[in-house]
């Protein structure tokens, strides 16, 4: 049966799913159309609120951009390549290599999903040297299921917002420490019990695959390895050596190098001295920096493989605004809180942090943003659950796994990962569908037992 649902959701991806620009543009006309019909907005004014929230995700695109142009330099030195060429070796077999990727992608999502994103795309490259018989597609598609978990870690965002002081819900909900959203018992369970069964799961789904459809299934296997060919080196290092006037020699200086990198570790150092394990998005775009300047020695070969890494960066310079302009018109309209106000209407007191987990997956469809979907769905969905007499805790957890949960189907972040994966979204969707249907079982269990 799971050859049959995997073979069946990988061809209806393949076949329909647009390339991921496309995806939002048809979005954006979906979420008009829906203003228009749902809520008093008109086309005008849905047009204006499009306009208007366009440029409202500029800073996230960046942080974004940087973390696959820092990730993708960082990877590209030789010393990264050395130490995840390694690790790789661990990997002897295709299906040793799937469960290999997902732990590892799982692990590093739990300590900032920036990191995790970067990390699963990068170890799946190497894995795809190590065990070339392997589908590369799917070893990419369980590097990204490792995003499940995201919001259940360190650097989920609505747990975080929530154990802050002055948050904008602190009237209502009060402070919330992260003892009883990260670390509680339902949210360890569902942690634990995906991080066991969805290496499991997409083991089993190299199984289903490898059998059927052979020749479909690898026939683009060298276009897509290509992905994952190593960089030279050897370039870089005779054009450094031919290099003889000044401004030459301080491009190829190591001394450069080594004095800027040392102060951003100093940097690094002080951060987590003085702020403990905040690993947040800006601080790992910090990291993967300055250990690529020291790790590519020169600034010459550290430019030159920015250069090359800028390249996987138009995906999200181009569509992060688009999808912008979506939450401005989801929002403004009142259409993402129509949505919320609907699952609160047939919600009892038992059956309420269901709903708010499966309003949540439908909204971050529209809303692919952890933080903007909480200030969507948290002045709806905390006063109902207080009203019910829910743990408001419980809640606020239930929204941020319904924004991980769909992030298996939403193409937004997936753009870090494929960019340098060097595949599309078709490539991995299929495969990502089956585990969000089996990750929608551990979510629901913890959120309505424990």
């Amino acid at each position: 049966m799971l050859k049959s649902v995997t073979l069946f959701f990988d061809r209806l991806v393949q076949r329909y799913l647009p390339d991921a620009f496309l995806f939002a543009i048809l979005l954006t006309l979906v979420v008009f159309l829906l203003g228009i019909g749902l809520t008093e907005s008109s086309p005008t004014e849905m047009v204006q609120h499009w306009g208007n929230g366009f440029w409202d995700l500029l800073s996230f695109a960046m942080q974004m951009a940087l973390i696959v142009v820092t990730g993708y330099v960082l990877a590209n030195s030789p010393f990264f390549e050395s130490v995840l060429a390694k690790l790789a070796r661990l990997a002897k077999t295709p299906g040793k290599a799937i469960v290999l990727v997902s732990i590892i992608t799982m692990i590093a999502c739990l300590i900032n999903y920036g990191f995790g994103l970067v990390i699963g795309a990068l170890f799946a490259r190497h894995l795809i040297r190590q065990v070339p018989t392997v589908s590369y597609r799917l070893l990419v598609a369980s590097a990204y299921t490792g995003m499940l978990v995201w919001h259940g870690g360190l650097s989920g965002s609505i747990p975080l917002t929530i154990a802050t002081p002055g948050h904008f819900l602190e009237d209502t909900l009060s402070t919330i420490p992260i003892t009883e959203t990260l670390f509680s018992s339902f949210n360890i369970f569902i942690v634990l019990a995906l991080m066991v069964t969805l290496p499991i799961l997409n083991f089993f789904l190299l199984k289903a695959i490898e059998d059927t459809e052979k020749t479909d299934l690898r026939r683009s296997q060298n276009e897509l390895a290509a992905a994952a060919k190593p960089p030279t080196h050897s370039n870089l290092e005779q054009t450094a050596d031919a290099m003889t006037s000044p401004a030459d020699r301080l491009e190829n200086s190591r001394v450069i190098s080594i004095i800027i990198g040392v102060l951003g570790l100093l940097f690094i150092m002080y951060h987590f001295v003085q702020n403990g394990l905040d690993l947040n998005i800006n601080i790992v775009n910090f990291i993967f920096l300055f250990l690529g300047i020291l790790f590519h020695q020169t600034p010459r070969r550290f430019l030159n493989s920015v250069s090359d890494a800028v390249k996987n960066a138009g995906g999200i310079i181009i569509q992060f605004p688009f999808y912008a302009g979506i939450m401005g018109m989801m929002v403004t309209s009142g259409l993402s809180e129509q949505m919320s106000l609907w699952f609160v209407s047939i919600s009892n007191e038992f059956t309420f942090p269901l709903f708010t987990f499966i309003s949540a997956g439908i909204v971050n469809f529209f809303v692919p943003s952890g933080g903007g979907q909480w200030a969507v769905q948290g002045p709806i969905m905390i006063p109902a659950a207080i009203e019910l007499g829910v743990d408001t805790a419980k809640t606020a957890m239930a929204v941020a796994w319904g924004d991980a949960w769909t992030n298996m189907i939403q193409p937004f972040w997936t753009l870090p990962l494929l960019a340098i994966a060097g595949l599309k979204v078709k490539d991995i969707i299929g495969f990502c569908v089956i585990a969000m249907l089996w990750a929608f079982i551990p979510i629901s269990i913890g959120l309505l037992f424990l």
